[in-house]
């Protein structure tokens, strides 16, 4: 087992950043270290899909989000589909003094060769960086924010996610 880490440990990182694993999101798998930003984060979780480390999916994901994920789903997910690539298109690091935006497309192929494109929120909590999930279910807008910023949602997060998905 030790030999199958190491091996991984010297490859090019799953994200595609041109570092190792282990100079790149192994650290943040491991938790010996944490994403300095957001687009940091979105690669680990990348590298973490490609990986199966559906743990380090539910713990990077706002805490209070964190007991809506179907761990088993995200599991057969990642376990069905071929990641084949990470392209960033616009890291917004600033949308405020907590929020910033990742817009990316990852490469897969489950059957047939797909496209996911997304523009997604994650949110500056106890001095670490979380992805703000839109498909788990969402308080209303006059609820207390997801983040517990003790902003109503509708003044925090939910107006960022609005920006991004329409369906809110």
């Amino acid at each position: 087992m030790q030999q199958n880490s190491t091996a991984l440990s010297e490859q090019t990182c799953p994200c595609q950043s041109g570092q190792t694993y282990a100079e790149c999101c192994e650290p943040l798998h491991r938790q010996s270290a944490f994403a300095q930003n957001a687009e940091q984060l979105m690669r680990s979780r990348y590298s973490a899909y490609v990986l199966k480390k559906i743990d380090y999916i539910v713990q990077t994901t706002v805490p209070s989000q964190q007991a809506l994920l179907d761990k088993n789903a995200l599991l057969q997910w990642a376990e069905q589909t071929q990641w084949c690539g990470l392209e960033i298109i616009e890291h917004q690091a600033n949308l405020d003094k907590t929020h910033s935006a990742v817009e990316f497309k990852a490469f897969f192929n489950n059957g047939e060769h797909q496209v996911h494109h997304e523009k997604s929120l994650f949110v500056f909590i106890d001095h670490r960086w979380y992805f703000a999930d839109p498909t788990v279910k969402l308080p209303t807008m006059k609820q207390s924010c997801i983040c517990g910023s003790g902003k109503k949602f509708k003044h925090c997060c939910g107006e960022m996610l609005c920006q991004f998905y329409s369906e809110i």
